[in-house]
């Protein structure tokens, strides 16, 4: 027949335990905390954390501890940074080393702020304090303290921690000896972080071989704890064959095996061998995804590279959206490429909106970080668009220190900035004289010099000079400067009338599209200029340059199709190229519109 304690309550009967629970820890400390470890153990974290905190109040070190760790992992009891931090610096103050490291790591990736006063006078601070959930500034004061109690324990680890602040704290903290015995010791015993540190405290000092090899030895002990940064810089010594034998194919593997363990870098290389097949199986989608990651981490350079995947015709297909908003990414955390990059798509509006503003914006901010292409890319987009955009400041500076070095297409640009003043004032004598000394290689500079000396701006004027360097333009297929050329042949300014290498010139440019050339093509065949009239061919170069909207040429067009001057009559098309000569302000056009009846019945 069972008895009746077992015929009772399952609850009834559990309360005799907690109750044996607090009775068996009151007042012993330790037996609450080998009690709480068991019952943890058994996957019963609330229990366990109320026989932590019992013994923890009691000042045990070790409970403090781990009440800390409970109140970070909200383990028993609801996550509280704020008070896992007041334990953790209990436990440390106590001499607990486990509990000097954490916090010491955690100062020095700034997860925790502590305050410095004690107005309770328990010998450790009141209070811990989390301005926010983000990491903020590294606290190296604190993480200095607390990391030489630990090295001054026997730490290992502690070691390893305050040579790191020795070395990454601020001025006034470091001390780079001290930081790469520390680091020597702890490697001696055996510490990872000991190893990786002292490596690369040995790298900052000697390049020699006996000493490369030395380093990779340390790294490869730090790789075995699985310490990434260890895994990754050994990957790059493998590469390069420094210290080791040279083979990409494995230092290929430890960036891969280093960037699934999240290193950043390692995540960058891994991903552009896979991206470009570098010494493993091509796979461009995959690789993309790890420079996707990297970037996300704050890799800079990550970011650029997924843009060009986007911003290139590449393995992937070209997505200008996506490209600028890595492009941004990049250009935001100060890179001078993606900066350029970007404003080049808000130049074009390729996946954002147009916008020269914006462009030039991009484009200096790119500039100033000594981006030579990025100045050149501003200064052409200052020089086209002078009315709307409105960042010129500096412009003439950059291309008057550019032009020390002999970079003639700065002399250009400094010599158009100061003939529009653009970031300086005007300058018309010192413009042609830039220009000049442009000139003997940029074909732009020969064209707006010679223009200079045509017209007296800047130099005396020069008509014989000026059709010189018109032709060396013209040589070099600028259609302006073969259309200028012509002209001045036709006219004999400047040189002999030679109309037949005028009719070629102009036939040169009409076929590149010139619709001033075109034109002109148009009036010399109309006749009255020394050349037998064609007036189909008159025509044909009139329309050609009408429907480029070149206004003059719409007048002739509309007058020979009113009158029928080169075949059949079409007033209704005349009429309609007359109206569109008028509306570019061709005051004979309107007249001629008012006379089209008359002719329409001639």
């Amino acid at each position: 027949m069972p008895s009746e304690r077992a015929n009772a309550n399952p609850d009834q009967r559990r309360m005799p335990m907690a109750f044996l629970d607090w009775i068996i820890c009151l007042g012993r400390p330790t037996v609450a905390l080998r009690r709480a470890i068991r019952l943890g153990e058994k996957g019963k974290p609330a229990k366990a954390f109320r026989l932590l905190t019992r013994a923890a109040k009691a000042g045990n070190p070790d409970a403090e501890y781990r009440v800390a760790q409970s109140y970070f992992a909200g383990s028993g009891v609801p996550p509280s940074r704020v008070e896992g931090a007041r334990w953790l610096q209990r436990a440390a103050a106590h001499g607990l080393v486990d509990a000097q490291l954490m916090l010491s790591t955690l100062c020095i990736n700034g997860l925790i702020r502590v305050s410095r006063a004690d107005p309770s006078g328990s010998g450790f601070p009141a209070e811990s304090l989390f301005a926010e959930d983000a990491p903020t500034d590294p606290d190296f004061d604190l993480a200095l303290k607390w990391s030489r109690q630990a090295a001054q324990a026997g730490s290992a680890k502690g070691q390893a921690l305050l040579a790191y602040v020795l070395t990454s704290g601020p001025e006034s903290m470091r001390d780079l000896d001290e930081a790469q015995n520390l680091y020597k010791q702890s490697a001696l015993a055996g510490c990872p972080e000991g190893c990786l540190g002292y490596a690369l405290s040995l790298a900052r000092v000697s390049t020699e071989e006996e000493t490369l090899v030395r380093i990779v030895a340390l790294l490869r002990e730090a790789a075995k704890a699985e310490l990434p940064t260890a895994i990754y810089l050994l990957g790059v010594l493998t590469e390069r064959g420094d210290g080791t034998k040279r083979d990409p194919v494995i230092a290929v593997e430890f960036f891969r095996h280093a960037a699934e363990r999240g290193h950043r870098s390692a995540q960058l290389r891994w991903g552009l061998a896979l991206v470009e097949g570098r010494h493993v199986k091509k796979d461009p989608a995959t690789g993309e995804t790890w420079l996707r990651r990297a970037a996300m981490a704050g890799d800079p350079e990550a970011a650029v590279l997924v843009g060009d995947i986007y911003a290139r015709n590449g393995p992937l297909p070209p997505n200008y959206t996506e490209a600028a908003i890595w492009y941004r990414r990049a250009a935001e955390a100060g890179h001078p490429r993606a900066a350029r990059a970007l404003g080049t798509l808000y130049r074009i509006g390729a996946g954002v909106a147009q916008d020269k503003d914006e462009a030039a914006l991009w484009f200096r901010a790119s500039a100033e970080k000594g981006n030579q292409a990025a100045r050149v890319d501003l200064a052409n987009l200052l020089l086209q668009e002078a009315g709307t955009v409105k960042d010129t400041a500096g412009l003439a500076q950059w291309f008057e220190e550019a032009t020390k070095s002999g970079d003639l297409v700065a002399a250009f640009n400094f010599g158009i900035c100061l003939a529009r003043g653009l970031g300086v004032e005007r300058d018309d004598e010192r413009a042609a004289q830039w220009l000049r000394r442009a000139a003997e290689g940029v074909t732009e500079a020969q064209y707006i010099y010679a223009q200079m000396l045509a017209e007296g701006r800047g130099v005396e004027c020069n008509l014989t000079e000026a059709r010189a360097w018109f032709a060396r333009a013209a040589e070099a297929g600028m259609a302006d400067a073969q259309v200028v050329l012509a002209e001045m042949m036709i006219n004999g300014r400047g040189g002999p009338r030679d109309l037949s290498a005028a009719l070629e010139l102009f036939s040169k440019a009409a076929n590149i599209g010139h619709s001033g050339a075109m034109f002109a093509l148009g009036v010399l065949y109309g006749g009255d200029h020394d050349i037998p009239m064609d007036r189909l061919t008159a025509l044909r170069w009139f329309r050609a340059a009408a429907e480029l909207g070149h206004g003059p040429a719409q007048l002739m067009l509309g007058r020979y199709l009113a009158s029928g001057t080169a075949g059949e009559r079409n007033p209704v098309e005349a009429r309609d190229w007359l109206e569109s000569a008028a509306a570019q302000g061709i005051t004979e056009a309107q007249s001629d519109l008012e006379e089209l009846p008359a002719l329409h019945g001639a």
